[in-house]
């Protein structure tokens, strides 16, 4: 049962919960990011580049044969192309919130530090300081 009471502990604290909340959202974001690309970005890119589809570019590198019960074996660039246009949209968006949040912190100015007073000199500092000034008179 201890092993049961200390497996609870460790997922009720604060930051295993908010690490399975960002996941979550993390995954429904990425959804949101695959659909950005693939329904929004990607059809103006295909009509400027005259009416190229990314996601269906692939380099066969062997014809399927269903005679032989044979797949195709292709390398598809173009899915490489869409997942690095969805991985710069995260990587900017990440950014603009980070951005945002370091905005947010530098509206509240910073204390600034008090000065520092200098120490009090020691007994031992005050009477070489006398002995001193009494040696520097007897000179004279």
């Amino acid at each position: 049962m201890a092993f049961v009471k200390e497996f609870k502990e460790f997922a009720m604290r604060g930051n295993v919960v908010d690490l399975a909340v960002g996941v979550v959202i993390g995954a429904a974001f990425g959804g949101i990011v695959t659909s950005l690309v693939k329904d929004i970005i990607m059809p103006p890119i295909g009509y400027i580049t005259g009416g190229v589809d990314f996601s269906d570019k692939k380099i066969i590198l062997k014809d399927a044969d269903p005679v032989h019960k044979v797949l195709e074996n292709a390398i598809h660039y173009g899915s490489f192309i869409n997942a690095v246009i969805q991985f710069l949209i995260i990587a900017f968006s990440i950014f603009m919130v980070v951005k945002a949040i370091n905005s947010l912190k530098k509206t509240e100015p910073e204390p600034e530090p008090a000065p520092v007073a200098e120490p009090e000199p020691t007994k031992e500092e005050l009477l070489l300081t006398q002995i001193r000034d009494l040696l520097a008179k007897g000179q004279k």
